[in-house]
């Protein structure tokens, strides 16, 4: 899973998955899909931010110790599902206002009421929280460079990514990867700036996008680079998804009073 923070919550293709027409409407009345996935979010972030304070301003036992803010929130599948109904309903709200058809007013109101679902089982469920999050990578800077004992990789193009990893062997969301024709040589993975929570990163590489698998035994220490051997460990886990949540707070009807 990934932090909401790391980037768009849902895609376009997930806004398709719950309905086959919306590229349809979208092309048709010349609404920017991207747009309402980005302020969906930002709508998220401030409604977010509401339920935390709410949470923040109750007595926490002492094993609640995360932070609870936005950059520990991890999305959970009630998240991305409220996330994604409220992308919908605003361009089926745009859609309308454009051309006041009802076919487009019910499929606003629709998705209204998913929304509001989704945002209700977040609620019951609970807020998913990552105690020591950490962000997704950014793609690493790869160039071609001399092997070990100077035997060099297979010629082709080779893809590449990375994710950082906490104190407790959590590992964030993995970098988009990088792409690198390669002739003669190996590959030099440099990671970047670590964030404050990175202990470590792990990398990944592949001769195909769905091919690529973690090459590191333990996780490389933060500021240390890696030199690919002159073969490819095929057998690898791939890429994760991010880290899962370490405990979810589910968020009280009203504010308690002691």
């Amino acid at each position: 899973m990934a932090l909401f923070t790391d980037g768009p919550v849902s895609s376009i293709e997930d806004l398709t998955g719950q309905d086959s027409q919306l590229l349809e409407v979208a092309n048709a009345e010349g609404i920017d899909v991207t747009r309402k996935l980005a302020l969906a979010q930002d709508e998220l972030a401030v409604e977010l931010g509401t339920l935390l304070t709410r949470l923040s301003s109750l007595e926490q036992p002492f094993w609640y110790s995360a932070s609870l803010s936005l950059a520990s929130v991890v999305v959970t599948p009630a998240l991305k599902l409220w996330h994604t109904f409220r992308a919908l309903e605003m361009v089926y709200r745009d859609a309308y206002n454009s051309q006041l058809n009802d076919r487009y007013a019910g499929k606003r109101d629709q998705f209204h009421e998913m929304a509001g679902w989704a945002r209700e089982k977040l609620i019951q469920t609970g807020i998913g929280i990552a105690s020591d999050p950490v962000p997704q990578a950014a793609t690493p800077d790869v160039v071609m460079a001399q092997g070990p004992g100077g035997t060099p990789l297979a010629d082709g193009t080779y893809y590449v990514t990375m994710a950082w990893v906490n104190g407790a062997g959590e590992e964030g969301g993995c970098a988009v990867p990088a792409a690198i024709p390669l002739m003669g040589g190996t590959l030099l993975v440099r990671p970047g700036q670590a964030p404050q929570t990175a202990r470590g990163w792990n990398v990944y590489v592949g001769a195909a996008p769905d091919a690529i698998a973690r090459q590191n035994g333990s996780p490389i220490a933060v500021g240390q680079n890696w030199v690919q051997p002159n073969t490819l460990n095929t057998a690898g886990r791939p890429p994760g998804s991010g880290q899962s949540p370490s405990y979810a707070r589910p968020v009280p009807r009203a504010i308690q009073r002691g």
